[in-house]
């Protein structure tokens, strides 16, 4: 009977393994998004060029780093309280810092973006 349960725990930790993993991978995902949500800014940009009214086409695009800011904001709060739950058995999970870290220069970086759009 032992064996049974020994057997059951493994797998359980290793569920909880793949879990860990996958919340990386979907925060990952959110800050993919929110540079694309960045790229998308920069290229309004592009496209309308010298548009008339100028603060329309900024104004369009701060809502883009407005957005950016915020799915980097809740990507991170979301991982951090996934990863408090969990606790990584053979997978080796990426700290609650280095990811808080990671959105916090993703968002100084879209915020910098924004305010170069607004001084073109």
């Amino acid at each position: 009977m032992s064996d049974k349960n020994d057997l059951a725990e493994d797998r359980t930790d290793w569920a909880e393994d793949r879990t860990i993993l996958a919340n990386e991978r979907t925060f990952a995902g959110w800050l993919r998004t929110g540079m694309a949500a960045v790229a998308v800014a920069i290229g309004l940009r592009a496209v309308f060029g010298e548009f008339e009214p100028t603060w329309v086409a900024k104004a369009v695009a701060s809502v883009f780093i407005i957005a950016a800011l915020y799915v980097y904001w809740a990507a991170q709060a979301s991982a951090a309280k996934t990863q408090k739950r969990l606790s990584d058995h053979h997978a080796h999970a990426q700290p609650n810092s280095r990811m808080k870290i990671l959105a916090i220069l993703l968002a100084f970086a879209s915020a910098g973006v924004g305010a170069i759009l607004w001084m073109l």
